[in-house]
């Protein structure tokens, strides 16, 4: 028997991680169906230490309240974790202390979660799939020559093509899905975008959209869903207020967008919708989203799609490639690759007369002519005297911050340079402009910097001008094989009114089911919020509804968590926010702890590793409620990443012949989209990694000779 080694008469002598512990058979036995009943049964093998004591290689401080729980029937955690013993005695498969353990957890977890839980609605019924339509003809479809194939394009409204770099953890492969289009998508129950406007939100998953809409009365009901799609979402932009146009006053919006169509429905208030129309706009739209009553498609390749509601014409226009946008009123920003900040006003929907082209106006030019990778718009309260004091905040590619300020008087002349910070090392991926606060994020790991603004009747001074404030990072792992949610889904913030207090949403883990809400302006920690279900949550976004008509009633912002399961549940952050302001939550930390962070990191199996690859790595099998997420923590050493010289080539990233020694079998996909430039003018990857490797026999050739 593989036991009768290991004891003397009924003496068990075990080593348990180097130390060792003796006990009875009887101990070891009277719960039935455990780690130890089959061990000294023979029906799992067993090892022997120099001593012939069974060896079993856990730690022995866990161990030693187990076998004290053996012995007695009694639990005595002697200062070990909870959750770690809980950990162990699953392993070892006691199921009265697994009870137990399981029991005291539950003691302030609940299904119905905490005071901040708001609502839950379940999944809904997957739809038919939608009659197969031809795209609009005519001036409303673009070129589409290159459709077939995506390129590879950024994922967030600020951060341009090639910056994602420089020491950011995590985010080393964009969630494409694209495998799956026109197929099956992975996960086609998950809850992917959330997207709220006044009392409505739509909720996106892989090929099908629904609409909700909230009464005082009655809640949250189901007004709108979407037939089934042939593609898998990627962008969501909702109107739930109209005014005016052809539409009607009642009428509603919805766009999607899937690389570059985009389908458009208008919804009644009665839930009935009908579909505008399909539109392409010829390359990947990276951006959706309404100015007015106008829907705007923008892509980081040069192109805007503009659809007006007044005339239903969809326009296509190429401008410069845009890294950034924002909106302000009825203008359009765009920050492009050439250090310019262009504008378009919508409402007017101005056309050129010569060519009837969109009328894009450069409004400032970087005085370094650094690509403008972040955009943020603040329009102070108009006076009766004179207009708009309008301040742009920028961030650029270098880590440049900058802040500019266009006068009512002074409206002919152009912005005027107001103040430049220069404590960011990484492109700024985004920046906000409120009425208190000044916030730039650069791509180093979600890095922050927070400066207070000081304001004179509105309008921001120089006495005693912006002062930093705080410096944080919101710590975001992404899921590489794009399981986890869309990454226009995971946005982090900053959410919120330009003058209220803003938030940061931080989901460190990609199949993680909490999420940490923090100040935008310092990162205290607001709240913690759990799923109630305890499944992951794959998408999440910030939302302010507005109150009834009653007198004193106001808006009240919600904290909306899409899940793997593909329900939606619902979180006060207006009542969290109180009790932050009262002091009343008894805690003042920021980011997570040591222990928070290492807990979070059991759910993920991280890789080391010093060259990105271009294409996903072989997933693991997924299910909705538990699978190993795979993130990878990305080293980018800066000689390796922007603008270095390696063997004479200008490099936007880090060689490719040396991604090629690490990712063999992901060679024509790495060929397909990477180029080398040398003075300007482009040559193939291809010719370039034969050059080196015959470089490279010939100098083992001579060496040998």
């Amino acid at each position: 028997m593989a036991g009768s080694a290991g004891r003397t008469g009924d003496v068990i002598h075990l080593n348990v991680g180097g130390k060792r512990f003796s006990t009875s058979r009887q101990t070891l036995t009277w719960a039935s169906d455990t780690f130890f009943s089959s061990l000294l049964s023979g029906r799992i093998s067993s090892l022997k230490d120099e001593t012939g004591a069974i060896f079993i290689d856990r730690d022995p401080t866990v161990f030693a309240p187990i076998l004290n729980f053996l012995r007695t029937k009694e639990l005595d955690t002697r200062g070990v974790n909870s959750s770690l013993l809980l950990h162990e005695a699953e392993f070892y498969g006691i199921t009265p202390l697994v009870r137990r353990l399981q029991l005291c957890e539950e003691l302030e977890r609940s299904s119905c979660g905490s005071v901040l839980f708001n609502g839950y609605l379940p999944p809904p019924v997957f739809p038919a799939k939608r009659r197969n339509r031809h795209s609009v003809s005519g001036l409303q479809v673009g070129s589409r020559g290159g459709g077939s194939e995506r390129a590879p394009v950024r994922r967030s409204n600020t951060m341009p093509p090639n910056l994602g770099g420089a020491g950011i953890l995590g985010r080393l492969l964009e969630e494409r899905n694209y495998g799956n289009v026109g197929g099956t998508p992975s996960d086609p129950g998950m809850v992917r975008i959330i997207c709220g406007h006044h009392n409505w939100i739509a909720v996106a998953f892989a090929q099908f959209i629904v609409c909700y809409r909230m009464k005082e009365t009655s809640g949250w009901q189901l007004i709108f869903t979407s037939p089934c799609l042939d593609w898998v979402i990627e962008r969501v932009a909702l109107n739930a207020k109209t005014v005016g146009g052809s539409l009607g006053d009642h009428d509603k919006m919805l766009a999607v967008s899937s690389c570059t169509e985009i389908i458009l429905w208008a919804i009644s208030g009665d839930g009935t919708g009908s579909e505008i129309g399909v539109f392409t706009l010829g390359v990947p739209a990276e951006a959706l989203f309404f100015v007015g009553n106008q829907l705007i498609a923008t892509s980081h390749t040069g192109k805007i799609g503009v659809w007006n509601a007044v005339t239903k014409h969809w326009q296509i226009q190429d401008v410069v490639p845009i890294n950034s946008y924002d909106t302000a009123g009825s203008f359009l920003l765009l920050g492009c690759n050439n250090g310019s900040i262009y504008y378009v006003d919508v409402q007017k929907f101005p056309l050129r007369m010569k060519d009837n082209d969109l009328l894009v106006t450069e409004l400032y030019r970087d005085p370094s002519e650094d690509a403008i990778t972040a955009l943020s718009v603040y329009l102070t309260p108009k006076t009766s005297d004179s207009g708009n004091w309008i301040e742009i905040a920028y961030g650029t590619s270098s880590g440049i911050v900058r802040v500019i300020v266009q006068h009512p008087e002074t409206v002919g002349s152009g912005p005027q340079l107001f103040q430049t910070f220069t404590v960011h090392r990484s492109p700024v991926t985004k920046i906000m402009l409120s009425e208190r606060h000044l916030i730039s994020v650069c791509a180093d790991n979600n890095h922050v910097r927070t400066w207070t603004v000081t304001r004179f009747r509105g309008m921001i001074s120089t006495q005693p001008g912006s002062t930093p404030l705080a410096s944080f990072k919101i710590l975001a792992l992404e899921d590489i094989d794009g399981h986890a949610g869309c990454s226009a889904g995971n946005d982090i913030g900053p959410f919120g009114e330009r003058d209220d207090q803003q938030t940061f949403i931080q989901r460190v883990v990609p199949d993680s089911n909490i999420v940490y809400v923090r100040l935008s302006s310092t990162g205290k920690r607001i709240c913690e919020v759990r799923s109630v279900d305890g499944t992951p949550i794959t998408s999440f976004t910030v939302h302010e509804c507005e109150g009834s008509s009653r007198i004193g009633s106001r808006a009240r912002r919600y904290l909306f968590t899409g899940h793997a399961s593909g329900c939606l549940q619902m979180w006060d952050l207006t009542t969290a926010m109180e009790v932050v302001n009262k002091g009343e939550s008894g805690a003042e930390q920021g980011g997570l702890t040591q222990a928070e962070l290492l807990e979070q990191l059991e759910q993920c199996d991280l890789a080391l590793t010093r060259t990105p690859e271009i294409s996903p790595a072989t997933s693991f099998n997924h299910s909705a409620n538990s699978r190993a997420s795979l993130a990878r923590y990305i080293l980018y050493q800066k000689e390796n990443y922007k603008k270095k010289s390696w063997h004479g080539y200008t490099l936007d990233k880090p060689p490719l012949a040396l991604q090629f020694l690490t990712v063999k079998s992901r060679l024509s996909v790495q060929l397909e989209s990477a180029e080398v430039k040398r003075e300007g003018r482009c040559i193939p990857v291809l010719g370039c990694m034969l050059f080196h490797i015959l470089f490279y026999f010939l100098f083992i050739d001579l060496l040998t000779t």
